[in-house]
């Protein structure tokens, strides 16, 4: 089992618009990458900032074809979001 202390990081995040985005920090408590090209599921665009004082981590992976995912877990040593297919994305993402 996985602890939070396991989880990748999210090392770089590009996507200023991204209310848990602070000087390319996210500050979520964790993300999720899913969808059909690896889009961050918790990217959200409110009018304030929000998130904790510390890193976000990747809680889930939900591509399954991604060479970091084992069993739905990420194991690349951390992440890297911003715009590819979409506003936010894993750009860590690299498929088998």
């Amino acid at each position: 089992m996985t602890t939070t202390q396991d989880m990748p990081s999210v090392h770089d995040c590009t996507v200023d618009s991204c209310s848990y985005n602070a000087d390319h920090g996210c500050h979520a408590g964790a993300i999720t990458i899913g969808g059909d090209h690896a889009h961050c599921g918790t990217f959200v665009e409110i009018s304030f900032r929000a998130g904790l004082e510390r890193t976000g981590v990747v809680g889930a992976c939900h591509r399954s074809e991604c060479v970091h995912n084992d069993v739905l877990e990420c194991t690349a040593a951390s992440v890297q979001v911003g715009s590819a297919a979409d506003a936010a994305d894993c750009l860590t993402y690299r498929p088998r």
